[in-house]
């Protein structure tokens, strides 16, 4: 940190313009402050603030000097692109150093993981580590079985420093066979279970093939054919080779290329024809150069789109997921793999589980799905993302470009996705931003040698923190079942305009459609619970009534004035009362009948005293029951403030379409996600669930059950 605040030179800088597209106002004037965390511009006119990540920022492009001052254009990771007006040449050079050399540290240690502190004890640094397990998973599936089992011969990555360290192969593949594999593979990344489906046909992953033109091995070839023969349906394997054949051809004069199939039979090959990371790379640019024209014009936009290629590049990718999909689905095993093993085979494989496993379209397995294909089987994260200084030629949307894909499909099933695209949004932005250890470092073992788990925290604990932000309102659990085929028709896809335009003031809506329908859905289900709980009250009042009532004597009311009593009985009993009066054995002489008299009233006196005390401890009761009636009415806000309208939060905060306006559950006022930041119990529900609440209302909610126990 002390080093970082050295780079420092100009920390403030006033009277800064920011020029901002698309509006017909005049350039907003604030201020500009430089931390050793965020790059901060305060508009105080407007009530705005914008906080830039360092490890968030891309690129920073210092322009010729303007008779206004000195342009500087700050772009980030998130596709925030925001350019300043210095008025002094000066502070815009050091500035520019500044950020030049924070955006991008020289070592993975000087990562913003490694300092970061949340600050409260809601989530502990150890949250979120221990969710998801790599062996848990595969039991989930039935491995091992008797025909696949686990092999700890990487457990000290000695085999492949980029895999696991509990690999799953088939049950009838000696060891010499797979050491033999993964020296004839690229990286050492042998062909290893990914996915067992239920028609027990296989999903496997690996790397290219050091075949050359005429290469071959022998334990390669059985390890595939072991594979061939775990799948009780059929001996027939279908190869997938995500590269274009011209690319996988060409890997062969460096030794490397694809499998022949004179040497693997029972095979078919297949190329899906994705293209690689730098050509991936390139395509993003161009669209992202067309998503900041100056003069938006609908033909310039929509040749620009076309012209990136970039829905061309997902579609192909969602082409070779679906293939895959489908060839489980039928049956048939399937070895996936590109160059390395550790891009397009992640893409393909990760997106054909989603369409095949209702569990990988849960909140809990779409973050299952990437820990085990992903983080697990070594996605180079750090190099891909320009975590730090490295080769600009390693860095690549690879992953942006997966979430992407699934954001598609959530477009296509609305009703079968549990996550909202809210989560695909904040799983792309902390990629990037290094806040939390999940997504640092290019593989597993390079986690554990930086410990991340001990030193940062987990991006996954944050998420369960704020589970009710990612949940989607329309899943429907009977609708997520079995295998879903997507539409690929080219007219189908659309832009992502909330991942690449969501920073664009002057042209995004206001509010968002699933913002607004996750607040209505938590409102009635906070009114839901309400009822079931006034529904109960009203039964227990209900039952009380009925009670006092048979105490009073099954309808015989008892009154007394100037000391006579009167008896009021209903038809049932006035029968049966003349019946008795005409019994002839009924004694009638007058002591008798005096007798009767006396022990009548006395009954009575008895009945009314009973009723007295029924009475005095029915009206404790009472104020009892009124008083915890009025503290569960008043705990539960029967109406919401809407969310339109609202520009800014209570602690003068700004919101906007980029920030979620967030209820309290007790009194229905809208605040940040800084301010809501309590969870309490409400006596108005019934099922005694934490439900967020205001900081004022959680204050009052402690102190009147701090008063309750006292009492």
């Amino acid at each position: 940190m002390e080093g970082l605040v050295d780079i420092i030179k100009t920390p403030k800088v006033d009277n800064v313009g920011l020029v901002e597209r698309f509006t017909s106002r005049r350039n907003t004037v604030g201020v500009l402050y430089l931390t050793a965390t965020h790059l901060i511009y305060v508009d105080h006119d407007n009530k705005r603030e914008t906080w830039i990540l360092h490890s968030h920022i891309s690129t920073v492009t210092k322009l010729p000097l303007t008779p206004t001052g000195s342009p500087l254009t700050v772009r980030t990771k998130t596709f925030l692109a925001m350019t300043f007006i210095i008025p002094k040449e000066r502070d815009a050079h050091d500035l520019f150093t500044s950020l030049t050399q924070m955006c991008q540290p020289a070592s993975i240690e000087e990562l913003y993981c490694f300092r970061y502190n949340t600050g409260s004890d809601d989530l502990p640094r150890g949250t979120g580590w221990s969710l998801f397990d790599l062996q848990a998973e595969f039991e989930r599936m039935g491995v091992p079985n008797e025909s696949w089992t686990i092999t700890t011969l990487n457990k000290d990555y000695d085999i492949c420093d980029t895999y696991p360290r509990y690999l799953y192969v088939p049950a009838s593949a000696p060891t010499s066979v797979l050491l033999g594999s993964s020296k004839f593979r690229s990286r050492g990344r042998l062909p290893v279970l990914s996915y067992l489906h239920s028609t027990k046909a296989s999903l496997c992953r690996c790397s290219q093939p050091l075949s050359g033109f005429s290469a071959r091995c022998v334990e390669d070839e059985h390890l595939i054919t072991c594979i061939q023969k775990a799948n009780p349906n059929t001996a027939q394997l279908f190869v997938v080779d995500t590269r274009p054949r011209i690319n996988a051809m060409a890997n062969r004069a460096a030794g490397k290329g694809y499998e022949s199939e004179a040497n693997y039979e029972n095979t078919i090959f297949h190329f899906a024809g994705i293209d690689n990371i730098h050509v991936m790379r390139a395509s993003l640019a161009r669209l992202l150069e067309t998503c900041e024209f100056k003069t938006p014009a609908m033909g310039a936009f929509l040749n620009g789109v076309e012209g990136s290629g970039w829905l061309r590049h997902i579609k192909a990718i969602l082409d070779a997921a679906l293939f895959i999909g489908k060839t489980l689905e039928d049956g048939s095993s399937v070895l996936v793999h590109c160059s390395d093993g550790w891009d397009r085979t992640a893409q393909v494989c990760g997106l054909a589980q989603v369409l095949v496993d209702p569990y990988y379209r849960t909140l809990h397995g779409f973050q299952a799905l990437i820990t085990k294909e992903w983080l697990s089987f070594g996605h180079k994260f750090t190099d891909r993302c320009g975590h730090i200084q490295v080769d600009p030629k390693q860095i690549s949307p690879v992953f942006t470009q997966w979430l992407e894909c699934v954001w598609h499909l959530c477009q296509q099933f609305p009703f079968v996705f549990q996550f909202n695209d809210r989560l695909l949004l904040t799983i792309h932005d902390h990629v990037h931003s290094c806040e939390f250890g999940t997504f640092v470092g290019n593989c597993q073992k390079d986690r554990i040698d930086l410990r991340v788990e001990e030193k940062t925290y987990s991006l996954w604990g944050y998420v369960a923190n704020h589970m009710n932000e990612y949940l989607n309102p329309l899943y429907r659990p009977d609708m997520n079942i079995g295998f879903i085929q997507p539409n690929l028709a080219p007219q189908v896809f659309k832009f992502w305009r909330e991942m690449y335009c969501r920073w664009e003031i002057g042209v995004h809506p206001r509010e968002s459609l699933i913002d607004l329908m996750v607040a209505s859905k938590d409102h009635i289900n906070s009114l839901e619970d309400h009822i079931r709980l006034l529904q109960k009250k009203i039964k227990a009042v209900e039952g009380r009534i009925s009670a006092e009532s048979m105490l009073n004597g099954s309808g015989l009311e008892i009154t007394q004035d100037s000391n006579r009593f009167t008896y009021k009985k209903n038809a049932h009993d006035e029968v049966n009362l003349k019946l008795r009066d005409f019994d002839p054995l009924m004694v009638t002489d007058k002591f008798t009948s005096q007798l009767r008299e006396d022990e009548s009233v006395e009954a009575v006196n008895e009945t009314n005293h009973l009723r007295r005390l029924s009475y005095r401890r029915s009206s404790s009761q009472d104020d009892n029951l009124t008083e915890s009636l009025s503290t569960e009415f008043q705990s539960v806000a029967l109406d919401w403030k809407s969310v339109r309208g609202v520009k800014e939060c209570q602690c003068s905060a700004p919101l906007d379409f980029t920030s979620r306006k967030s209820h309290c559950w007790r009194c229905g006022e809208i605040y940040c996600s800084r301010c809501l930041d309590k969870w309490a119990t409400l006596p108005g529900h019934i099922s005694q669930k934490q439900s967020p609440v205001c900081r004022n209302c959680y204050r009052f909610l402690h102190k009147s059950f701090s008063i309750e126990s006292l009492e």
